[in-house]
């Protein structure tokens, strides 16, 4: 891999050096560098671009790395990964989607990702967002996520954006089983023209499942953003939905928050919030010696965090 493509594995995945475990690394459209462990297996689709991750049931603090970069201008690609999660497991999935476009031409990246997670299993699945280049030609990325959570299973999923995507669509749907646990959390930042739709759909289909959906994010300069989150209690359970967001220079930012009660005993909330950054924050911080750029940043950064 050249050094464009390292700088990308680094923003998204945190990666220095080939990752302990197991691991599919993904460079313009070809599966580069793979390892398998006892307990995951990694397999190739035949019948279409992407893997199946097996995971064995009990599997216990392992991890599992599938970053994708891409540095060809012009490329366009679309993958369907699996993840199959056995009962009794405990796992963490790093994901995610660098695009350097130093070209004219738009560089895209869609990709599927499916969970079928056992009984009794906990899996926390990071999946990240970046975007370099001074071409031209634009870096869109369009992730969709489809889980479903197995009985007194929980799953945490991470999503951040924080700069370089001119595009995106992001669609996550989760259907939860008994004792299911869910909580997405998702941090977003667009500026420029950038535009980012983020769409999440939870089905608490079993009694005593829950979710929780929280979305921080920063809209700069002339970009544009719209959260929709649709929480459906089926039966027993709780839900809440969060959407908290800032709002700066000319951007527009969107919310729609809907939730269903099914169920006599669906307990659910949503909440959502957009605005600016109030001024005595800035204040204080530029009393500290901070100019005023550099106390917005400071403010956008802990929002983010």
């Amino acid at each position: 891999m050249d050094q464009i493509q390292k700088t990308l594995l680094e923003e998204i995945a945190g990666l220095h050096e080939v990752p302990a475990g197991a691991y599919n690394i993904r460079a313009n459209g070809k599966s580069v560098s793979r390892n398998t462990t006892a307990n995951i297996d990694i397999v190739t689709k035949e019948d279409k671009q992407g893997i199946d991750i097996i995971i064995k049931p009990g599997t216990k603090k392992e991890s599992v790395h599938i970053p994708v970069v891409l540095s060809q201008s012009g490329l366009t690609e679309m993958v369907y990964n699996d993840f199959y999660v056995g009962d009794d497991c405990d796992v963490t999935i790093i994901a995610g989607c660098g695009i350097h476009n130093g070209g004219d031409e738009m560089s895209k990246h869609d990709g599927i990702h499916s969970f079928f997670i056992g009984k009794n299993s906990h899996v926390r699945y990071v999946e990240k967002h970046y975007g370099s280049g001074d071409g031209k030609g634009k870096r869109i990325m369009n992730p969709e996520t489809v889980v479903e959570v197995g009985e007194n299973s929980f799953m945490e999923m991470e999503t951040v954006q924080i700069r370089g995507v001119d595009s995106t669509k992001r669609r996550t749907s989760a259907a939860l089983a008994d004792g299911a646990k869910i909580v997405i959390t998702e941090r977003l930042m667009t500026h420029g023209s950038q535009n980012a739709e983020s769409y999440f759909k939870v089905d608490l289909n079993g009694a005593g499942s829950s979710a929780n959906l929280i979305s921080r994010s920063v809209a700069k300069e002339d970009s544009t953003q719209l959260f929709f989150s649709e929480i459906n209690g089926n039966n027993q359970c709780a839900g809440h939905s969060e959407c908290d967001a800032i709002i700066m220079d000319n951007a527009k930012i969107g919310a729609v928050p809907k939730i269903t009660a099914n169920h006599l005993e669906a307990a659910l909330i949503h909440e959502a919030a957009i605005g600016k950054i109030a001024g005595e924050q800035i204040t204080k911080l530029m009393t500290l010696g901070l100019t005023e750029a550099e106390a917005e940043e400071q403010i956008v950064n802990g929002f983010l965090r």
